[in-house]
């Protein structure tokens, strides 16, 4: 036990691995959030008549993109560590089955593959809970403005988080990736039937 938590630990304190980790879980939380934007509008638009509805249909697609996410994550990540094996195992000329540098590896891929479905998971549900409270304190329309308005403020922060990592203005990636899901919703509202 101790020796899988000096592992982890040293795992979340590689900073190529939070890198990664930090990528998946915003590239996979835009979509996830972006996807449930879109859910929202289109299900208050197309008429569904109440709230349970919207979120069952809502955590259909966080099931599917957060499989996705971590599946996929892991299936890369296992083909390119395993590439990354075979060419330090070449360059030192020995076998590094059952070391630390492959435990490490591993470690990573689980960081990676957890950070990748979290993002979808709290990108597609945040826009969904208006939805819970429909029928006794909001209506449809009012859970689907306000569901979009989560959607948007969920991109703010992932955009600002970014920014803090890179030492931009917070605000200006903050509304960069809210921008986009304001253009989702606008998009939806426009489609025609």
């Amino acid at each position: 036990m101790a020796s899988a938590q000096r592992l982890l630990r040293a795992v979340l304190d590689d900073e190529e691995t939070l890198s990664i980790a930090r990528r998946y879980f915003i590239s996979n939380g835009f979509d996830g959030t972006l996807t449930s934007v879109g859910v929202v509008v289109g299900a208050v638009l197309s008429g569904i008549p109440d709230g349970m509805t919207v979120i069952k249909i809502g955590l259909g697609a966080a099931v599917g993109l957060g499989t996705s996410a971590v599946w996929s994550v892991w299936e890369i990540e296992r083909a390119e560590t395993k590439a990354e094996i075979r060419r330090l195992e070449r360059a030192m000329l020995t076998d590094l089955d059952d070391t630390r540098i492959e435990r490490a590896q591993q470690g990573a891929r689980v960081v990676h593959a957890a950070a990748s479905g979290l993002g979808p998971l709290i990108g597609v549900t945040v826009p969904l809970v208006p939805f819970a409270f429909e029928g006794s304190a909001l209506s449809m329309t009012e859970a689907g403005v306000l569901g979009v308005s989560l959607g948007i403020g969920v991109l703010a922060v992932f955009g600002a988080y970014m920014a803090s990592v890179s030492g931009q203005r917070w605000y200006v990636s903050a509304a960069r990736m809210a921008l986009a899901g304001l253009v989702v919703a606008l998009i939806n509202v426009f489609l025609p039937g």
